[in-house]
């Protein structure tokens, strides 16, 4: 018997394969060991409001009125954020922005400049 991988939308360990694809009986996924080879080489891609791709180090302008949880204020459109820093989780962006100080920040609400 051979060791097939589980299934990696499920995790469900009764995978078998039909053809050329691999597949899980109990959420329907089908993928191919290329396509979970390709994957799990892949790190994970940053992307602005305009689908440019967003690196460490990159300026970057908020492009809507944002609320500052815990504050009245508001960071305003077309403010712009120097340096960023992506990191891994919901907001992804780690910065400092000039007259509120370190901030986290959604990479769908900026463009990169």
């Amino acid at each position: 018997m051979s060791n097939l991988p589980n299934c990696p939308k499920c995790q469900s360990e009764y995978t078998y394969e039909d053809g050329n694809l691999l597949v899980c009986p109990e959420c329907a996924h089908e993928w191919t060991l290329e396509s979970e080879a390709a994957s799990s080489d892949d790190t994970k891609v940053y992307k602005d409001a305009n689908g440019n791709i967003l690196s460490d180090g990159d300026t970057v302008s908020v492009i809507k009125d944002l609320k500052v949880k815990g504050s009245s204020s508001v960071i305003k459109i077309g403010t712009r954020v120097k340096n960023i820093r992506l990191v891994d989780g919901d907001h992804d962006i780690d910065c400092k922005i000039d007259g509120f100080g370190a901030m986290k920040l959604k990479s769908e609400f900026v463009k990169k400049i």
